[in-house]
C-alpha cells in the first residue's frame, strides 16, 4: 500500500511538472509573437464603393521623339480602356487635349531620333479615326476629359512632363500637376534640380526607368545588377535613396516600363531602396508605365488606382498615398520566372500547368542565350487575356494578418527584404518573423501578366533601426555641367537642322 501511495505522488508531481512545462511553452510562444503595427496605403480607398482606374502616367508623341500624333496616342489609349492619360513628352508640358504646345528644343530631338515631327492637336469635338464621334469637355475644377460616343471620360493629367529630355544618359524624371520645365534642356547624370523645383511648387516626380542611368539594363544576371560591392552601383543607389530621403513628393521609382528589358532588375532597387529607407521613415512607392513612343507598346505598363471619382485631384492625393497597384504585361527577369514556374506546377490545375510550360520555353530559351552574355527571353502576356488585377486589402493588425483579393491571378507572392516569404492570398506576419525586416509587399501573377502592392511598412519591437548614412557628393552636377553647357549654347546660335545633326552623332557615341 506504501509503495502504491509513493508511485501516485511521483505520478503527480510528474504531470504537474508536465503542465507547468506545458504552460512555459505555451507563454514563450505567445511572448515570441510579435506585435506589429502594419502601415497600410491602401487604409484610405474604400474598395467596396471606389471605381478601379486605369492609367498611363508616362508617354510621348511627336510634340517631342514619339512616333505618332496626340491624336493617335489619345485615341490608341482610349480604346485600350484607359481612365487616365498623362502626355509626358521630353521638356515639353501637357496643357491638354486641345493646346499646341511645342517648343523648338525638342524639335532637335525629334528629329534626331525618328525624323518626324508633328504638332496635331484634337478639336472639342470631332470624329476619331475608329469613326466614332468624340468630345473634349472641362469639368468646373479645370481638368480635361476625352470621351467617345458617351463612352468612359479619360482624364488628361495636367502638366505631365519627362523631365531632362536632353540628357545623355537618360536620367529622366516624369512630373505632374506643376507647370514647370517646358522647353528645359539638360539634366544629365542630374535629377536634384527638377525634383527640388518640383517639391516646391506642390508638384509629383518618380525617377524613371533607372535600369536605363544605372546601366544595370546591361547586366545578364540578377546577382550582378546593384549589387553594393560595385563602386557604380553604390553610388548611384545612395543618389536615388538620398533624393528619396530629401524630397517627399517624389514618390519613387519605375519597376517596370515597356516591355520590362531595361528594368527587369529594377524591382531589385526598388527592395534594396525599402530596406534602407523604411527604417528612416521613408517608403518607396513603384509605377509601371508603357514610356509609349509608338502605339504598339501602349499598355505595356499601367497604374491602377481605387477612387471615389476621376479627377486630377483624387489621383494626386492617390499618388501621395501610394494608395495604387502597378500592373504589366511583361515579366522580363529570369530569376522571377523560374520561381514563377515551379510555383505554378506545385498548383496542380490545368491553367497554372499551361502557363509553367509556356514559361520553361522561355527559360529554356533564355538559358542558351544568357550563356552567350545575352539578357535571355521575357513572358509577354498573350492578347485579350485578362490581366490581373487587386480588387481588396484587409489589414488585421490584431492577429498581425494582410489578406488580398485579386482577380485573374494564379499565384501570389509575399516578399520581405527582396525574397518571396510566403505564397497565397494572405499572410500572417507571425509566421515568418524570423524573415521579415521592415516590410512586406505581395505581386500577383496571372496569364495576362503582374501586379504589384506598394509595400507594407512595419513597426515592432526589433525592427531594423535607421543605418547612418555615408557622406554623399552627387558628381552628377559636375556631369551636368559638362555635358549640358554646351548644348544650351548650341541651342542658342546654331540651326535647328544644323544642331540636329551634330546632337544625333552625339547620341550615337553614348549609346
Amino acid at each position: 500500500m506504501q509503495v502504491k501511495k509513493m508511485y501516485k505522488k511521483a505520478l503527480c508531481l510528474i504531470l504537474s511538472a508536465a503542465m507547468v512545462f506545458s504552460f512555459a511553452a505555451v507563454a514563450s510562444a505567445a511572448d515570441a509573437d510579435v506585435d506589429y503595427k502594419i502601415k497600410n496605403p491602401y487604409a484610405n480607398v474604400d474598395f467596396d464603393t471606389y471605381k478601379a482606374y486605369k492609367a498611363d502616367l508616362h508617354s510621348h508623341t511627336t510634340f517631342s521623339d514619339g512616333h505618332d500624333s496626340l491624336p493617335q496616342m489619345t485615341e490608341r489609349h482610349y480604346e485600350l480602356g484607359f481612365d487616365i492619360y498623362a502626355r509626358t513628352d521630353h521638356s515639353t508640358v501637357s496643357y491638354g487635349y486641345l493646346t499646341h504646345d511645342y517648343v523648338p528644343a525638342m524639335k532637335v530631338l525629334g528629329v534626331v531620333k525618328n525624323g518626324v515631327i508633328g504638332g496635331e492637336v484634337l478639336s472639342t469635338e470631332g470624329t476619331a479615326a475608329n469613326g466614332k464621334a468624340y468630345t473634349v469637355t472641362k469639368s468646373a475644377a479645370g481638368d480635361e476629359f476625352y470621351a467617345q460616343d458617351g463612352g468612359q471620360a479619360m482624364l488628361s493629367v495636367p502638366f505631365g512632363n519627362e523631365q531632362n529630355g536632353t540628357s545623355f544618359n537618360n536620367a529622366h524624371v516624369n512630373t505632374w500637376f506643376v507647370d514647370y520645365g517646358n522647353g528645359r534642356v539638360g539634366g544629365t547624370s542630374e535629377y536634384e534640380s527638377v525634383i527640388s523645383k518640383i517639391d516646391s511648387l506642390g508638384g509629383l516626380s518618380v525617377i524613371n526607368h533607372p535600369g536605363e542611368y544605372t546601366n544595370a539594363r546591361d547586366e545578364v544576371y540578377t546577382a550582378d545588377a546593384y549589387n553594393k560591392d560595385d563602386f557604380s552601383y553604390n553610388y548611384k543607389i545612395n543618389k536615388f535613396e538620398n533624393l528619396l530621403l530629401k524630397y517627399k513628393s517624389c514618390i519613387g521609382i519605375d519597376i517596370n516600363s515597356k516591355g520590362d528589358s531595361r528594368t527587369r532588375f529594377d524591382r531589385k532597387l526598388w527592395d534594396i531602396m525599402l530596406v534602407d529607407l523604411i527604417p528612416h521613415g521613408r517608403n518607396v512607392f513603384a509605377i509601371a508605365t508603357s514610356d509609349a513612343h509608338n502605339l504598339d507598346i501602349v499598355d505595356s505598363g499601367y497604374t491602377m488606382h481605387y477612387m471615389a471619382e476621376n479627377t486630377s485631384e483624387n489621383l494626386k492625393k492617390n499618388m501621395q498615398e501610394g494608395a495604387f497597384f502597378a500592373a504589366s504585361k511583361y515579366v522580363g527577369n529570369f530569376d522571377e520566372l523560374v520561381n514563377l514556374s515551379k510555383e505554378l506546377k506545385a498548383l496542380g490545375t490545368a491553367e497554372a500547368a499551361a502557363l509553367a510550360t509556356q514559361l520553361d520555353a522561355i527559360i529554356a530559351q533564355s538559358e542558351i542565350e544568357m550563356a552567350e552574355g545575352d539578357s535571355g527571353q521575357k513572358y509577354e502576356a498573350p492578347e485579350g487575356s485578362a490581366r490581373p488585377l487587386f480588387t481588396n486589402v484587409t489589414v488585421d493588425e490584431a492577429e498581425d494578418t494582410i489578406a488580398l483579393k485579386a482577380d485573374n491571378a494564379l499565384v501570389i507572392h509575399w516578399i520581405a527584404d527582396g525574397k518571396v516569404i510566403h505564397v497565397g492570398d494572405t499572410i500572417d506576419l507571425d509566421d515568418y518573423s524570423e524573415e521579415i525586416g521592415s516590410y512586406v509587399r505581395a505581386e500577383a501573377y496571372g496569364v495576362g501578366g503582374v501586379v504589384y502592392t506598394q509595400a507594407f511598412a512595419l513597426e515592432y519591437d526589433g525592427a531594423p533601426e535607421a543605418q547612418e548614412r555615408p557622406f554623399f557628393f552627387d558628381w552628377g552636377i559636375i556631369a551636368s555641367a559638362i555635358c549640358d553647357t554646351p548644348v544650351r549654347f548650341l541651342l542658342g546660335v546654331l540651326p535647328l537642322d544644323a544642331l540636329a545633326a551634330l546632337i544625333g552623332g552625339i547620341m550615337k557615341l553614348f549609346a
